[in-house]
């Protein structure tokens, strides 16, 4: 199935070429698309129609990116931006990003990156959605988090009281249990919920680009590097990176980041000089990492500094009634998308949903409940 069902995206670029194949692109990925060649057409359009996505080029003439990243952010509360460029510096990308940019892409890129991009950005627009949801319906859930069961009361404690924290949080959980969504309420709820929350998948990133991606840099520093290129801890300053499936790591990344968070500073690939950064750790995994440290795969010391605050989600076999408030849930969501009313649950098939054990966790039944919506 195409993701992205009637989201709306406007590709914002000063080069015909670039925005039709952009448009090509994203409107095989299912998205509806509307393009425009400037900032002030731009702006025309998002007052027209609602617009899910902007995705704008950093410089064109008369009016850069940035200035439509500041009019999204200041006047549309229900749109993500992402900034795109060819001409990548490490000033840049930490401006685009501290001005409101989701997303950073620099060309050129693939077609499967820019799909991952947008899917990013968009998955942090629903993060956003859901908070104000539940803020104004009173919902148990918080930030996405969803669920009344004694595990996940537990769960939501700990992340409120860890969000007033400055100290480094371990995460550890099932695939599909919503690592990412508890790591995101913690940002959320915390003094640093105004700044940038960059997440980073450490098993999906290969080896030998990790080290660039974390901690950027400069132009020679190997082969291809032709431009600086600013890392996500730079992304980050003064919010939160959180590093997913930290226990994919090699012992060589593991002792750079056990350096970061000793020393608070990050040195670029190529630079001899370090950067002072003010970033909040947060790290998860699916693995026994004491088990990996006791094999010599993880690193002792840095296990002991990110496992300050450790809090364990359970997996959602163990969550009683949760599997029902999530499934209406994400029923009343998809349901939304495609303009549908949510489809009434027969006693069969909440009795099937609450028996199944759901292996794949949260992510496997919102998997099934949007096929669900879409075929019926």
């Amino acid at each position: 199935m195409k993701g992205g069902i009637e989201q709306a995206i406007l590709v914002v670029d000063d080069s015909r070429e670039t925005r039709e194949i952009l448009e090509r692109s994203l409107a095989g990925c299912g998205y509806r698309i509307f393009t425009a060649a400037g900032v002030a057409e731009a702006i025309e359009v998002l007052k027209g129609y609602r617009v899910d996505l902007v995705i704008t080029d950093f410089k064109m003439p008369k009016v850069s990116g940035l200035d439509l990243v500041r009019h999204v952010r200041e006047n549309l509360e229900d749109t993500s931006v992402m900034m795109i460029t060819g001409y990548p510096s490490v000033p840049g990308a930490v401006e685009a990003v501290k001005t409101g940019a989701e997303e950073y892409l620099a060309k050129p890129f693939t077609g499967e990156e820019l799909a991952a991009a947008v899917r990013r950005a968009l998955d942090k627009l629903d993060m956003r959605r859901c908070g104000r949801a539940a803020a104004l319906e009173g919902s148990p859930g918080t930030w996405g988090l969803i669920g009344e069961s004694e595990g996940m009361a537990g769960v939501l404690a700990a992340a409120r009281k860890a969000a007033a924290t400055t100290a480094t949080i371990l995460i550890h959980g099932e695939s599909g249990t919503g690592k990412e969504l508890v790591a995101r309420a913690i940002h959320y709820q915390s003094p640093r919920a105004g700044a940038p929350f960059v997440p980073v998948n450490c098993g999906g990133i290969p080896e030998g680009l990790l080290e660039s991606e974390l901690f950027g840099h400069l132009k020679g520093a190997f082969t291809g590097a032709s431009e600086s290129r600013a890392g996500l801890f730079h992304a980050a300053d003064g919010g939160t990176i959180f590093l997913d499936e930290i226990g994919e790591m090699s012992l060589p990344m593991q002792t750079k980041i056990l350096r970061v968070i000793e020393d608070r500073e990050v040195s670029m690939v190529g630079s001899t000089h370090p950067r002072k950064l003010d970033v909040r750790i947060l790290a998860a995994t699916n693995v026994d990492l004491p088990a990996l440290v006791k094999g010599g795969a993880f690193r002792e010391d840095l296990f002991y500094r990110l496992n300050v605050i450790a809090i364990s989600i359970p997996p959602l076999r163990e969550r009683g009634d949760d599997v029902l408030l999530l499934a209406r849930h994400f029923s009343a969501k998809y349901s939304k998308e495609i303009g549908r009313p949510p489809p009434a649950f027969s006693d069969g098939v909440l009795r099937a949903l609450r028996r199944h054990d759901w292996p794949g966790n949260v992510r496997e039944l919102e998997n099934v409940i949007r096929r669900l919506i879409v075929m019926v």
